[in-house]
């Protein structure tokens, strides 16, 4: 058997050697009396390579259990000879790098118990499916997690799956269609997972619906489901996740059932009301995500000194719960709704909590209790009322305490600063808007720091060196911003820094450069001075950089235009560059946003312009540009915003060359140029955004940490948006030469907000 070693191209298995019987070998198993290898457990034992179909590993014909799980492959595909294993039971597959389709043959493996696929890279299609719910009769676990099921028709090939599956899980397989009611009503199923498929419908059944479900994963699928019913006929309910559903109604209408739950997953589904605490076996829950939903209401008191069930006795006319404080709540998550009042001492009382989410609420009055809260490991309590001066120490009480976030709120921290202590554990902090006026210098001897926000503060002074040592090798988001930092920084020393804000601050001198690992980087709003180094290049990460709003000096390096591919976001405003606009945006880039609004930039507009394909704002306002109108900018599609104000641009407008010019454009400020003939009509005719009535909801351009902001004019007033809705709509060509009359298509431009034509040479009626 000495084959074995060199299976898959290995002959270092741990274990292994030539010396002695295979049988002794671990992970292999043999029959007592043939010496047969029955069982083979290869998992997670660093397997690399292709998996031949003339492996030594087919020849195996005796094996009942296989498991390679967790190796790589190497994109192998799953041979059909795995159908030649007649006397298999457990076959394991998942999560080793294979690639391809899933081959019908495994359906010829009759004996299966369990069959784990799980692969990103493979696919099956509704014959194979088919054929495998159909042959393989003893199948009690399935587990096809992550295979592509994009062809697959459910109602034909999960319609004769066997009474003997207690687990199915098909989480994120593209499916979609409708799923076959039949599944709810398996009577051995007791695990049921379609998670992440956002295209499957359906509906859960409406009556007669008996099973011995335990686990129930719905969410993100598009599946009806009437949670009443639900709850009311699982009464084996362990687990139930529906998070981002679509259900039945609008409240929580749960019933009275839940006595096994311990892990209720709710979160995300606009659900309305009170939350209906009395239905809750909150002894038995170990998990309750209610996130994301718009829920009012106080929290229940808990009399801990009695000891009747908790779940039992509801008196609703004093808003309080009579039982025991809940035992088991490992995780409490009530973020994003509207809930009121104080946190009752019971949520920090919880013996093994250690995930407590509040944010994003209305809950008011002090957080004294929450140091008593000696399980937590993670405490987010942040965008509420809550109120009252705050002695950081003390949360050194929390000694497994991993990550912090208190922000804005009404809260005022203090530091005994130079006192000896430490939070060992502790990884994030977000104290933003809590009225701190120093560096917390507990922080020094935290070097595992991942992520600080310590914005909206009252800190003053310079950077303390000992700070840019502080996670040198682990901080990826620090925001300082909005504070009242001094002085210069000569160089950031964090090498994994992702996410660096200190814009609106004091900062003086040079910029400095981060790490290449940087992809957001705000230095706007202080007093930088100075020429862009060249070697802010090497920022091949960068999706956001805004340096608006200081006074740098200088050409802008021509390597700014093509130093990274995910570069989404160039804001250098309201500075002192001068020189041309560099010319090297190369084809294939995906900049959305190019502002350079009120530099002394000169010379022609840069052709290369033309490849920002991704283009939606291009504000080159208040510079000395010098050049006709840039008709080639109307192929940009996604165009939204166009910004040339106060330069020195001259002619006519002109005609459109596309088909469908500017058709996305919402704002469009040509004034205070040389502008002449008459006003542009075809354009004005191709503002379908202009011209289509617009969506009151209420949206705002930008991205994740960057605000998309312009300047107008608006009765000879500058006025900033710093918010940029999405329906604000504005033409003005006032300060130029244009003559004519006013075209009647500018009557037809219904979601016109702000219009000005003055201060040019046109003439008659407005038709």
């Amino acid at each position: 058997m000495i084959f074995l070693m060199v299976l898959l191209g290995r002959t270092d298995v741990d274990s292994w050697t030539k010396d002695e019987d295979c049988c002794a070998w671990s992970g292999v198993t043999c029959e007592g009396v043939t010496g047969h290898v029955t069982g083979l457990d290869l998992s997670s034992v660093g397997l690399q390579g292709i998996l031949h179909s003339n492996s030594s590993l087919f020849s195996l014909g005796h094996l009942e259990m296989l498991d390679l799980s967790s190796n790589d492959f190497m994109g192998s595909s799953i041979s059909s000879k795995f159908g030649g294993f007649v006397s298999m039971t457990y076959l394991y597959l998942m999560f080793s790098n294979f690639t391809g389709r899933i081959p019908s043959e495994i359906s010829h493996l009759s004996k299966l118990v369990e069959l784990f696929l799980s692969s990103g890279k493979t696919t099956i299609d509704t014959l194979s499916m088919k054929r495998i719910a159909q042959n393989l009769t003893t199948l009690e676990v399935l587990y096809l997690d992550f295979v592509d099921m994009s062809s697959v028709v459910p109602a034909d090939a999960f319609l004769n799956l066997f009474s003997s599956l207690t687990s199915l899980s098909l989480t994120l397989c593209n499916l979609h269609g409708k799923f076959p009611e039949t599944i709810f009503h398996l009577p051995n199923l007791e695990s049921l997972n379609l998670l992440q498929n956002t295209n499957l419908t359906g509906s859960t059944p409406k009556s007669n619906w008996s099973s011995p479900l335990k686990s129930l994963a719905l969410s993100s699928t598009k599946i009806s489901i009437d949670l009443h019913i639900l709850t009311s006929n699982l009464k084996s309910l362990e687990i139930l996740r529906l998070q981002e559903c679509n259900f039945v109604g609008s409240h929580l209408e749960l019933s009275g059932n839940l006595t096994q739950l311990m892990g209720l997953d709710l979160s995300g589904n606009s659900f309305v009301g009170l939350i209906p605490w009395s239905l809750l076996n909150l002894e038995r829950l170990i998990l309750l995500d209610l996130s994301n939903n718009m829920l009012v209401g106080e929290l229940p008191e808990i009399q801990s000194n009695s000891t009747n069930s908790f779940s039992s006795l509801h008196d609703s006319s004093k808003k309080q719960l009579v039982g025991s404080i809940p035992v088991g709540l490992n995780m409490l998550n009530l973020d994003n709704n509207s809930l009121n009042g104080t946190i009752p001492s019971w949520v920090y009382s919880l013996p093994s909590l250690e995930y407590l989410w509040l944010s994003h609420n209305q809950f008011s009055g002090n957080i004294k209790a929450v140091f008593q809260s000696l399980s937590l490991s993670y405490l987010d309590i942040s965008s509420n009322n809550l109120s009252g001066v705050v002695e950081f120490e003390k949360f050194r009480k929390l000694r497994s305490l991993t990550l912090l976030d208190i922000s804005h709120n009404q809260l005022m921290v203090s530091f005994q600063n130079f006192s000896n202590y430490t939070m060992p554990k502790l990884d994030f902090l977000h104290m933003s808007s809590c009225h701190i006026t120093q560096f917390p210098y507990f922080l020094r001897t935290s070097p595992q720091l991942t992520s600080l926000d310590l914005s909206d503060n009252q800190i003053q002074g310079n950077v303390p060196t000992w700070l840019l040592d502080v996670g040198i090798d682990s901080l990826s988001y620090c925001i300082l911003s909005h504070n009242f930092l001094t002085g210069t920084i000569e160089q950031f020393m964090w090498k994994n820094i992702a996410v660096l804000d200190l814009r609106s601050n004091l900062l003086a001198g040079k910029l400095p450069i981060p790490s290449p690992s940087t992809y957001f980087y705000s230095m706007s709003n202080n007093h930088l001075t100075g020429p862009l180094a060249s070697t802010l290049c090497n920022l091949t990460s960068l999706k956001v950089i805004d340096l608006s709003t200081n006074s740098l000096s200088g050409k802008i390096p021509q390597c700014i235009g093509t130093f990274s591919r995910h570069l989404s976001v160039l804001d250098l405003h309201m500075n002192q560059f001068l020189g041309k606009i560099p010319s090297t945006f190369p084809k294939g880039n995906i900049l959305r946003n190019l502002n350079l609004r009120g530099n002394r930039l000169e010379g022609a507009l840069p052709q290369s312009l033309i490849n920002c394909r991704k283009m939606e704002v291009l504000d080159l306002g208040d510079n000395k540009i010098n050049d006709t109108f840039p008709n080639w900018l109307e192929s940009l599609l996604l165009l939204q915003v166009l910004i040339l104000r106060s330069n020195r641009l001259y002619g006519p407008i002109g005609n459109p060359k596309t088909r469908f010019p500017f058709q996305k454009l919402r704002i469009m400020d040509l004034s205070h140029n040389q502008f002449g003939g008459p006003l542009p009509i075809k354009y004005f005719k191709n503002l379908l955004a202009m011209t289509i009535l617009q969506d009151e909801e209420l949206k705002y351009m930008g991205d994740d940490y960057y605000q998309d902001n312009v300047i107008v004019v608006m009765k000879d007033l500058y006025v900033e948006l710093v918010k940029l809705q999405t329906m604000f709509t504005t033409i003005d060509f006032s300060n130029n030469a244009f003559r004519g009359e006013i075209p009647r298509v500018i009557g037809e431009l219904k979601s016109l907000k702000g219009l000005n034509f003055s201060s040019n040479k046109l003439t008659g009626l407005m038709r």
